[in-house]
């Protein structure tokens, strides 16, 4: 009797925390799934506006002073997706006023030509939700964090429709090498009740049409080359931002003349190259992918515009971009060892993104739910190469490496603390 007791007090313990975090979930899920969506027609609208209009462009001076203003405006000045990762490691917290903030300078980024994403953005606004959320319904310090983390695959969920890929990117990518389990189950309710409310929207979920080449030894060698290039590439694409991030700071210091200028550079650079390099570039990236075209430099100059639209106080996001010159790499350079130009943009687009956030899992599950599941092979394969050959690189500089990437060794090490001239523990040790 005392057994079957001890049994049922177990149950209630686990329903009673399956119900509360069905109902945190679902709550997070909603808000946002309704403000993802507003998002998702916000950014899409301004990036038709200036599309259509082309003198739109000549504005980006003035919008980088508006940003700066409105960050001023919400007291939100310096605070970015870091923020919502330290919420997550060390509890410090995020302020409401960062929502409206990063939604407005986003949105105005796109419509003005800015080069970023969106997904800096989602992840702000939806750890922002899950982390509010959580404190009104009197969360611990610890459920704020699951709270937190289920914010930010909501929102991520909502804008891409990847609900799998989000949840697990929401766990891996605050600490490499460690995953809160715990938190797997909020966080894909959070995502798919997001995702449904995006789809009961009209909201459609990004998705590529790719023509995965049959299984053979000689095709994985030449995926493992791309995906090994895909993680150099993606280093460099994280050393050119923090480089341009650095340098901005010690040459500008007023934030005003700083954006001003930022924009002018912009502006100049896209009169000389074009608008392809202007928002976050989901036509190029399609092109690449489903029609196998690219310029051979697009690549590069994608790199360049979006290290000075952040750097100079634009917002957005930097994992589209990424997208972007992953699958513009990729498209030129896999035909020099073989493969499909459209199949080495898909493979280009998810090693350089996976080596840019450190998270081989949910890059995984992203490629499958882009791309489709005939591919997931050559997907794992790439992703876990990339992974290892991007180093101790990263997008967010508030991302921890727990485990080194070479052997089951705990190294703890900050991602891009080579950029601040710190000798890494991991590097003493490969040394």
């Amino acid at each position: 009797m005392k057994k079957i007791r001890g049994l049922i007090s177990h149950l209630l313990l686990y329903a009673r925390a399956m119900a509360k975090w069905g109902l945190v979930s679902v709550v997070v899920g909603l808000l946002c799934g309704l403000l993802g969506s507003a998002f998702h027609y916000g950014v899409s609208r301004a990036n038709l506006i200036r599309e259509t209009h082309a003198w739109v462009i000549y504005l980006l001076p003035l919008a980088g002073l508006l940003a700066v203003g409105l960050y001023r405006l919400f007291h939100t000045e310096g605070q970015g997706t870091n923020n919502i990762l330290q919420e997550i490691q060390n509890g410090k917290g995020v302020s409401l006023s960062l929502i409206p903030a990063i939604f407005l300078t986003t949105v105005l980024t796109h419509l003005a030509g800015g080069s970023a994403g969106r997904e800096g953005a989602a992840l702000q606004m939806g750890g922002g939700i899950g982390y509010n959320t959580g404190k009104l319904l009197r969360l611990d310090d610890r459920d704020l964090r699951t709270a937190t983390m289920t914010g930010m695959a909501a929102f991520f969920s909502a804008l891409f429709g990847t609900p799998l890929g989000a949840a697990v990117f929401s766990l891996e990518v605050i600490s490499v090498g460690l995953i809160y389990h715990a938190a797997f189950i909020p966080c894909f309710i959070a995502s798919l009740t997001a995702y449904g409310v995006a789809s009961f929207l009209k909201i459609s979920p990004e998705r590529f049409a790719v023509a995965v080449p049959d299984l053979d030894l000689l095709m994985l060698i030449r995926v493992a080359i791309l995906s090994i290039l895909g993680g150099t590439i993606s280093a460099l694409f994280c050393g050119v931002l923090h480089l341009t991030e650095h340098t901005v700071d010690k040459l500008l210091k007023n934030l005003w003349v700083r954006a001003f200028v930022g924009g002018a550079v912009i502006l100049v650079l896209t009169l000389l190259l074009g608008r392809d390099y202007n928002g976050a570039g989901m036509a190029v990236i399609k092109r690449a992918i489903e029609d196998g075209q690219a310029v051979p430099t697009a690549f590069l100059w994608k790199m360049v515009f979006t290290a000075v639209t952040l750097a100079v106080g634009f917002k957005g996001g930097e994992v589209v971009p990424s997208f972007f010159v992953g699958a513009t790499f990729g498209c030129v350079a896999g035909p020099l060892l073989g493969l499909p130009a459209g199949f080495s943009a898909a493979i280009g687009l998810i090693t350089v993104f996976c080596g840019a956030v450190n998270c081989p899992l949910a890059s995984i599950f992203l490629a499958i739910e882009l791309f489709g599941a005939d591919g997931m092979l050559y997907y794992a394969l790439g992703c876990g190469l990339s992974y290892v050959f991007s180093g101790y690189s990263g997008l967010y500089s508030s991302q921890r490496i727990l485990y080194d990437k070479l052997k089951a060794q705990f190294i703890d090490v900050r991602t891009n603390a080579h950029h601040e001239g710190e000798i890494t523990e991991a590097k003493q040790q490969h040394a």
